[in-house]
């Protein structure tokens, strides 16, 4: 038989966080895993729209950290030590540092404000780094609630908006698509 996708569970406006602790699904941490399942999910349009190989592989294992951290964040932090919940490791931030300096060699110097755009590829990284941002800023409000917020969260999505911005560059460098560059009214 089948495992039924529904429960019922939630028609009241409750979820359960890993560990069976229910809170309303309005709360700061049901929002925190939330948009880093947003995140993932733009992230895998970017690597259906991305030619290059070795990003596409390195964002396939930005998806597996991206489930490691929603699980972090969707656990009752009461209860996680003595879970098995997967860890976000140093080497995961310096990954995402060795990519950014790799794809920085190439590229032009930054001269000017870039405007999103230019290629879908080029569009949807810049769609998927407003989406890290949020995801950034609603876990820095859910530290300053919680306060037992691992920091390593909070690094690794900092270094992967970085991340995204440099690779929407790098996208559109490989594409032959001339960045939009911001030119004020003045």
């Amino acid at each position: 038989m089948a495992l039924k996708i529904y429960t019922k569970t939630g028609d009241k406006g409750t979820t359960a966080l890993i560990g069976g602790t229910r809170v309303p699904k309005s709360h700061l941490r049901i929002d925190s895993y939330g948009t880093v399942d947003e995140l993932n999910s733009w992230i895998g349009v970017v690597r259906d729209h991305l030619g290059d190989e070795a990003s596409r592989s390195t964002l396939s294992e930005i998806q597996d950290r991206l489930f490691t951290l929603g699980s972090a964040l969707a656990c009752d932090p009461e209860k996680e030590p003595k879970l098995k919940i997967p860890d976000l490791k140093t080497a995961d931030v310096e990954l995402l540092e060795r990519e950014i300096d790799r794809m920085n060699e190439t590229l032009e110097p930054m001269r000017a404000f870039i405007l999103p755009g230019g290629a879908p590829s080029v569009s949807f990284l810049h769609v998927a780094r407003c989406v890290c941002r949020r995801a950034e800023r609603l876990c820095v409000a859910l530290q300053e609630v919680d306060g037992d917020l691992e920091i390593l969260i909070l690094q690794y999505l900092n270094r992967l908006s970085d991340y995204l911005f440099v690779l929407a560059r790098w996208a559109a460098h490989l594409s032959g698509v001339e960045e939009i560059k911001w030119k004020p009214r003045v």
